[in-house]
């Protein structure tokens, strides 16, 4: 299948009047900006089949999740499909993936009900700000930021999510009333009100589960057509295609039809949506103020109110987007531009909320089906967004009849996935102690989510910190002790570093001499240099000899510019020894700042490789 990475190798190869040192890089400037520019002068006839049929397939599935996800936000239904656009659009034009689709998801939607107390304005305000933020971050090229947050803090938080997304529609499953959206309180109530269960919800919820998975399984297992396939064949492959890529829509629109008929007989035994707005929505300035019966709430209020959510809802959306951006380029074999989506997702949220959409990220399982569906580029979203606004402006009034039960099925299946209980045996495996952030958010995630996610971060920033203070140390005893750090060398790892050498050499007896093998040190700062200064004083006065070996060239420099008196060092650690045995003919580097960059560049010239007492290595 094309991708837009070949396509922007195209578009440039395919320009002419270009000269290589101006117009090629204001034109690849322009289309990092603009990524569109790279794949539209190719865009061919079989892409934009292509691109139809993902973008239906995408359309189906959204409308009926968007609808679901917005109970999960706490808002009216027809705010998930206000939300479900706008990224369709913005990300035509600035998308670096050809598979990302924007929109409502699970996650989001939880971290919306947590920070908007259920209030429209609160949420439309949220993406506005939340957008803001990411264009910031965007601009100021902060993508890396997100590298802080460890793998075991996102398990954390998406299984923690899962877990309570899933609970919070068991309520809805079983037909019941008002239960209370705190996780505890709702745990408490649900279980003290299983005796008020509706049958009518609790067998329809049920029965939808149980097709929804048998049409995921048959999705999972339709085998590939080949050339040779017979029509008659091709046309049941095709509608086997079909009803399990809409199966969401499919599941949903089957029980608004059930319900509908019941309703005209009279006897309804399922809990419905309801009303939902009709039309698309109105074009308006997100609300900087809310009026209530109390008196207004000002812009200052409202921020306040929000809290932490100002931080966690774009971090959570910025890394929800570009982690499935990142998983989908990898599995088709293109690249994505972090800073890039960072502007796109900022720019969907900040244009979404002039049309009252709440915050939005990219949806694994929508991308999902947009892959697989055979999407080309990013054009596909614009049939999605297509298909959104036609179901607000003629379809919001059958939305009454779809029974809530349906929509928590839908939203059960869409978030099951995504609790990965593998990755406790993974971490048991690999790492055990990475099993301490992720059980911290897990845990926190229940209480506030921030507290989690604050919780699991810092923890594993502390893990981190802890492997620099206290980096591993190869220890090789003999005659001559040598000591090589297994990685590099900061301030807080010189104390340790010190007591590791004066234990083993000078508090021998007899005292011992020391050869610091660098190989893996590239770098060192002041006190780390103050450090080693202060160790070469110790071994002077007890006569015992310590040397350095295989420095890097910015270690080596940093070493002969604090000027350390009696400082030696040597190519190998075998030269070392030979010279600390007082072995003949094994004399130690000229050790003048002005001969780095002389040994240097002799090193390259020398034949085979051969060694010098500045390695190129050093070159991190």
């Amino acid at each position: 299948m094309p991708t837009s990475e070949k396509a922007l190798g195209q578009a440039r190869s395919s320009s002419p009047g270009m000269t290589p040192n101006t117009c090629c890089c204001s034109r690849g400037a322009v289309q990092r900006r603009l990524p569109i520019l790279a794949w539209l002068p190719s865009y061919s006839v079989q892409w934009l089949k292509m691109d139809i049929i993902a973008g239906l397939s995408v359309g189906l599935t959204v409308i009926p999740q968007a609808l679901a996800y917005a109970e999960v936000a706490g808002l009216p239904p027809q705010y998930g499909l206000y939300s479900a656009f706008m990224g369709c659009f913005v990300y035509f034009f600035l998308g670096t993936s050809r598979d990302v689709t924007l929109g409502p998801t699970a996650i989001m939607s939880l971290l919306v009900s947590f920070y908007t107390f259920h209030e429209p304005a609160y949420a439309v305000l949220l993406a506005f700000l939340s957008g803001c933020i990411q264009l910031v971050m965007g601009f100021l090229r902060l993508g890396f930021l997100l590298d802080f947050i460890s793998c075991p803090v996102i398990k954390g938080f998406t299984s923690a999510a899962t877990v309570t997304i899933g609970f919070g529609q068991i309520k809805n499953l079983l037909g019941l009333q008002n239960i209370p959206r705190q996780f505890f309180l709702q745990v408490y109530h649900t279980f003290l009100s299983l005796g008020e269960t509706r049958v009518g919800d609790a067998v329809l919820g049920l029965v939808c589960m149980v097709l929804l998975l048998v049409l995921k399984l048959m999705r999972d297992h339709v085998p590939p057509l080949h050339p040779e396939t017979p029509p008659g064949v091709r046309l049941s492959h095709g509608l086997v295609w079909v009803a399990t890529t809409a199966r969401n829509a499919l599941v949903v629109s089957f029980s608004a039809l059930m319900a509908y008929s019941f309703e005209v007989t009279g006897c309804q035994p399922f809990v419905l949506t309801g009303e939902t707005a009709e039309g698309l929505p109105p074009v308006r300035t997100p609300p900087f103020s809310v009026t209530t019966a109390n008196g207004t709430i000002s812009f200052t209020r409202m921020v306040q109110d929000m809290g932490a959510g100002l931080a966690v809802v774009p971090l959570m959306g910025l890394l929800e987007s570009i982690a499935v951006a990142k998983a989908f380029a990898s599995q088709n074999n293109y690249r994505v531009d972090a800073n890039q989506e960072l502007l796109a997702i900022g720019l969907t949220n900040v244009l979404g909320s002039f049309v009252s959409s709440y915050p939005v990220t990219g949806s694994f399982g929508r991308t999902a089906v947009n892959a697989q569906s055979g999407v080309c580029t990013p054009a596909g979203g614009l049939v999605t967004g297509a298909l959104v606004l036609l179901s607000l402006n003629y379809l919001t009034s059958q939305f009454y009849y779809i029974p809530k039960a349906a929509l928590a099925a839908v939203i059960i299946m869409a978030v099951a996935p995504l609790f990965d209980a593998k990755i406790l045996r993974t971490l048991w495996r690999v790492k055990r102690l990475d099993l301490l952030p992720l059980c911290v958010t897990f845990l926190l995630c229940f209480w506030e989510v921030q507290y989690g996610i604050l919780a699991g971060a810092l923890l594993s920033v502390l893990m981190l910190l802890h492997a620099v203070a206290r980096p591993h140390t190869q220890v090789s005893e003999g005659p001559v002790i040598v000591l090589q750090p297994a990685s590099g060398l900061h301030f807080p790892a010189v104390e340790a570093l010190r007591e590791a050498i004066l234990s083993r050499a000078l508090e021998a007896s007899p005292p011992r001499c020391v050869v610091l093998e660098c190989t893996h040190v590239c770098s060192v700062d002041y006190t780390v240099v103050l450090g080693l200064g202060e160790l070469l004083r110790d071994f002077h006065r007890r006569g015992v000899g310590m040397v350095f070996a295989g420095l890097q060239v910015p270690v080596l420099r940093a070493l002969l510019s604090a000027d350390l008196k009696g400082f030696q060092y040597f190519s190998t650690v075998e030269e070392a020894e030979k010279y600390l045995r007082q072995e003949p003919g094994t004399q130690p580097y000229n050790v003048s700042e002005d001969s780095v960059l002389s040994q240097k560049v002799a090193s390259v010239g020398r034949p085979n490789g051969a060694r010098r007492a500045v390695s190129e290595r050093g070159e991190c």
